[in-house]
């Protein structure tokens, strides 16, 4: 059941690419995200909301990794999913937008990065021609509530099934991911 759920989510989403393509001005899809580290059990969690151009929610996502040495290293992994997220709903603008301006500047950067997190900002980096355009913004903490609010939940909880109305749950190599669809 939760597969045809997220067949139907991934149908409303590639819906919504059609009608963008179709207006003149593309609209911009925002991607939110944030992520929580648990330093005890070096596992994270990163939180997804996706958001249209009026800022009206779309769907969200989470990812519970294990294995992750640093909380700098659970915010890069964050970013890396959240471009990874916008290539697989298929929009071709996207903003991904976090209150971290450290990570953000890496992301944005077109130099090659030599810190601890260097091969994860290489790999988003190497994704950026997927996009016809693609934004790394930085924003208030308090803009960023809602995807901060489901990762750090999800990592208090333990829970591999957070949110209601789950469309997908998917576990693959330390990484379980979960779709939710917007419940209109």
């Amino acid at each position: 059941m939760a597969e045809y759920e997220w067949v139907r989510a991934k149908q409303s989403l590639s819906n919504m690419v059609y009608k963008q393509k179709t207006i003149e001005n593309l609209l911009i899809i925002k991607i939110q995200f944030d992520a929580a580290f648990d330093i005890r059990n070096f596992r994270s969690t990163t939180g997804l909301v996706v958001r249209g151009a009026m800022n009206e929610y779309l769907a969200s996502k989470l990812f519970l990794h294990t294995n992750i040495a640093s909380p700098f290293a659970a915010e890069a992994y964050a970013g890396l999913e959240a471009v990874k997220l916008g290539i697989e709903i298929g929009f071709q603008e996207i903003q991904i937008l976090r209150d971290s301006l450290t990570v953000m500047k890496k992301c944005q950067s077109t130099t090659t990065d030599y810190s601890i997190i260097g091969a994860i900002i290489r790999d988003i980096q190497a994704k950026k021609s997927c996009f016809q355009k693609i934004e790394f913004r930085h924003i208030q903490k308090m803009e960023n509530t809602s995807a901060h609010n489901i990762a750090k939940d999800t990592l208090k909880r333990s829970e591999r099934a957070y949110l209601e109305d789950v469309v997908m749950n998917r576990h693959n190599s330390g990484v379980t991911e979960q779709w939710t669809r917007n419940p209109d």
